[in-house]
């Protein structure tokens, strides 16, 4: 494993780490205490000391699991969590400090850690981000020994550039990947000069860069790659990048051409990534260990060729980009 500088935060962190959103079993399926700590157990044992989780994921049974894990490690491993998301409406006027401070000093608790190393705000809505007044609350929660760093999730290139304008917010969580490669523009040039980590969420573009998937396969029906295709029940952007499935399945296949010595593109996929120097790490999540395993050897592997890049860029031009660029 390798690691990284996670910009101001000063944490060293692995460059493949782990995101626990389905680390307990796939997406409702329901929670399994023991394969989530086997799974958090074996990366940490192969070198993965950032763990990202969140106070909504699985109710927090996932923000649990990882806090029981972590404490009962001697290694030093780093972790982040998020609020927000449990606000009813999800709207601009009930982001409260008072709120957020309680979500915080739940998260605490649930995680049973005496601070938090990084808390991040959960995708809030476009407007919160241009209130101080949130933000300053976390100076507050750091002066009082909560937290260690701020950070924010965020859906849009607009979210994140006014987010890194407030000088506590130390990282930024976004989705990137092959099929979604706006970051790389001008928020990745703006990151690099004020010193932001960039954590990458959604690296495998909900499994599609994995090439397992085809037309053929089915999802359950409470699984957001089922429901949420349309952006009906979140952001549509989170389910498969915002690309229409079939859409996705041809750009796979041409990736397949390209990299035909790779039955699993998985680890290719997170290297085109890594590739990147302005990302700190990439946090796919896992919920057999198969993908666990899968994901930490990109770290391993040399870097895509310049040519390999300019082919997958041709890719994304040619199907990707009317679908997602400009919409994120």
């Amino acid at each position: 494993m390798k690691y990284r500088r996670l910009g101001k935060t000063n944490l060293n962190v692995s460059e493949i780490s782990l995101g626990t959103w389905q680390v307990g079993g796939t997406w409702g399926s329901g929670f399994n205490d023991a394969a989530a700590e086997k799974i958090i157990n074996t990366a940490i044992d192969q070198g993965i000391n950032f763990i990202d989780t969140a106070d909504v994921y699985e109710a927090g049974l996932s923000e649990a699991a990882v806090g029981r894990v972590v404490r009962s490690r001697k290694e030093e491993v780093y972790v982040a969590t998020k609020c927000g998301r449990q606000i009813n409406p999800h709207t601009n006027e009930n982001y409260q400090p008072k709120v957020l401070r309680k979500y915080v000093e739940d998260s605490l608790k649930n995680t049973g850690l005496e601070c938090l190393d990084l808390i991040q705000l959960h995708c809030p809505p476009t407007e919160v981000f241009y209130r101080p007044e949130i933000f300053e609350l976390f100076d507050r929660l750091k002066d009082e020994g909560k937290i260690k760093n701020l950070g924010i999730s965020v859906e849009k290139i607009e979210e994140a550039l006014k987010g890194i304008e407030y000088e506590n917010v130390t990282t930024v969580q976004i989705i990137f990947n092959m099929f979604r490669q706006r970051p790389k523009e001008l928020f990745f040039e703006q990151a690099a000069k004020r010193d932001i980590g960039v954590i990458v969420r959604v690296p495998l573009a909900s499994g599609l860069l994995t090439g397992k998937f085809s037309a053929a396969s089915t999802f359950d029906a409470d699984d957001h790659r089922n429901f949420n295709r349309d952006g009906s029940h979140f952001d549509k952007g989170e389910t498969f990048s915002g690309i229409p499935y079939e859409i996705g399945l041809e750009a796979v296949e041409e990736l397949k051409a390209l990299f035909p010595d790779h039955t699993n593109l998985a680890p290719i996929a997170l290297r085109w990534i890594l590739d990147h120097p302005e990302v700190g790490c990439v946090i796919p999540g896992a919920s057999k260990m198969e993908h666990l395993l899968s994901n930490i050897t990109a770290s391993d592997l040399a870097p895509l060729t310049k040519e390999e890049h300019k082919k997958v860029d041709v890719i994304y031009d040619q199907l990707i980009r009317k679908h997602v660029h400009h919409s994120w």
